[in-house]
């Protein structure tokens, strides 16, 4: 009789004692030393990922894209300036004549001004706003995935984190189950068999709660990754505070069609590249038309010899040559009929004997070489227009209209099937969602059935009538039940974010 008392204390007593352990159990979860909502998760995300800054990092190109097509309306402007040396030696002139030359030293400058207009330049404003809506259409298509990838990976992490929990609780069911087999045994109510299998089931509960453990560090870890940051502390210390409350949905799916047919990302990236195509037609067809180019500019140089003394020979030789060839005219106007005055062939010379050049001549050849680098002679104003009409060009511009039109009906079915899967992809999602949340009605049902089962497992096991393999067997099933109904719920909320994605806008 006092065995039976003693029992009856032991085992009315085990739910109290349980409970005053449960603010000290090791088994207790660790106080976060950091937070993280969604929202900071999202806006982290579009700071930090390297995936969405890449795509950011078209807008630039495409907005200068813009400007440079404007920018060929206006003619094109360039300038230029040098200086040269050249040294001393003889330059062969053909025919046997060879000069000595002098070094020379030259400069230049020219102001070039250069203006076309065709079908190409005609065309390139659309072409290019095209091109720059679908770099935008881009960016927004990654903003939506990006928000879809860190959200979907948010849900996956608190899933984690309540698969933990509920390992927890059944680390504490099983350590009340072995406290309970102890108890039952010292009073010689059950046997060694069902504290030893109460010790091995507390060790599988214990290594699941570790797994468990394990798999919500990296879908922290891999949260992180996505966002682009290093975590501020261990992930272990970081808890995720978002909750998202199970409503029934009441989606109108051909209002959600519509929607995504308006503001599907992916869908309007694809029909402004769709635009540019057409506008690259245009200008593939625009070769056909005449081309008017304009040429003007202004230009000047100057020129200085080093050696002084070779310009006064050069001059003397010059002048002794053009004397000799005066003197020839002479001879041939004196041998005509009526002969004609002789012509003066010494202006160049100082006296008769043709000895030395006019000091006169002499100094103005000087001067005319005393020029500095930017003593520039300006050379004429010189302007140039041009129409030219194509006639053949070896079936090239028939090839680029060609290629330019296979590439725009390429686009127009890359738009019909981006339609097609954008409504397939509603469709299916809207009806995940409805399946979702039928299976959360029911693993609600069978957790609490679960639950059920196993207070009546442990009240029949404290009572001596039932076994430790029913009781063992209850307290899986609520860990399956519990399980299941945790992937229903985040399920359910996944199937929502894969919807909001497939629309391109939030539904909730």
């Amino acid at each position: 009789m006092g065995r039976w008392i003693a029992l009856s204390v032991i085992v009315l007593g085990m739910p109290a004692a349980v409970a005053a352990q449960d603010s000290t159990t090791t088994n207790a979860p660790p106080v976060p030393a950091a937070t993280l909502t969604l929202a900071e998760a999202l806006d982290q995300a579009r700071g930090n990922s390297p995936t969405y800054r890449q795509t950011l990092n078209d807008a630039g190109p495409a907005k200068w894209g813009v400007r440079n097509a404007y920018g060929s309306f206006l003619p094109q402007v360039s300038v230029n300036g040098g200086v040269g040396y050249t040294g001393s030696g003889q330059s062969n002139f053909g025919g046997g004549f060879i000069r000595a030359t002098s070094p020379i030293i030259t400069s230049n400058y020219g102001l070039n001004l250069n203006w076309q207009l065709d079908g190409a330049v005609l065309s390139g404003p659309g072409q290019a706003k095209a091109n720059q809506r679908a770099a935008q259409e881009d960016i927004t298509g990654a903003g939506s995935a990006l928000k879809f990838d860190v959200t979907q990976q948010y849900l996956i992490s608190l899933q984690a984190s309540a698969q933990v929990a509920v390992n927890r609780q059944q680390v504490q069911r099983q350590e009340d189950f072995l406290k309970l087999a102890q108890a039952k045994y010292q009073v010689g109510q059950s046997t060694l068999i069902d504290v030893r299998q109460a010790e091995v089931q507390l060790g599988q509960a214990q290594v699941a709660l570790l797994r468990s453990i394990q798999t919500d560090n990296e879908a922290k870890l891999e949260l992180f990754r996505r966002m682009g940051v290093v975590p501020p502390v261990m992930v272990d210390q970081i808890a995720l505070t978002d909750s998202f409350p199970v409503t029934e949905p009441s989606f109108d799916l051909p209002q959600l069609l519509s929607l995504a047919s308006e503001q599907n990302p992916a869908l309007r990236a694809v029909q402004a590249r769709e635009d540019a195509a057409a506008w690259t037609l245009r200008a593939a067809k625009s070769a056909y038309l005449p081309t008017l180019s304009v040429q003007a500019g202004w230009s000047g140089f100057s020129q200085r010899v080093t050696d002084e003394q070779s310009l006064i020979s050069n001059a003397f030789t010059g002048a002794l040559s053009s004397a000799a060839q005066c003197d020839l005219d002479n001879q041939i106007r004196a041998g005509l009929t009526t002969p004609l005055p002789p012509l003066n062939c010494d202006t160049a010379f100082i006296d008769p004997t043709r000895t030395q050049l006019d000091p006169a001549l002499s100094s103005s050849i000087l001067s005319s070489n005393n020029v500095g680098l930017f003593d520039f002679q300006k050379q004429p104003f010189r302007v140039n227009l041009t129409l030219s009409v194509p006639l053949f060009t070896g079936f090239g511009r028939t090839l680029r209209v060609s290629q330019a039109r296979a590439n725009q009906e390429d686009l127009n079915e890359n738009v019909r099937a981006r339609g097609l899967q954008v409504r397939t992809e509603v469709e299916s999602r809207y009806l995940a969602i409805g399946t979702s949340y039928r299976a959360i009605v029911v693993q609600q049902a069978n957790r609490e059935a679960a639950r059920d089962q196993l207070r009546l497992a442990q009240d029949r096991y404290r009572l001596g009538s039932g076994t430790s393999l029913e009781l063992s067997t209850a307290q899986n099933d609520v860990v399956r039940a519990e399980g299941d109904y945790i992937n229903a719920v985040y399920d359910y909320h996944k199937a929502i974010a894969a919807l909001e994605a497939a629309v391109g806008r939030p539904l909730r």
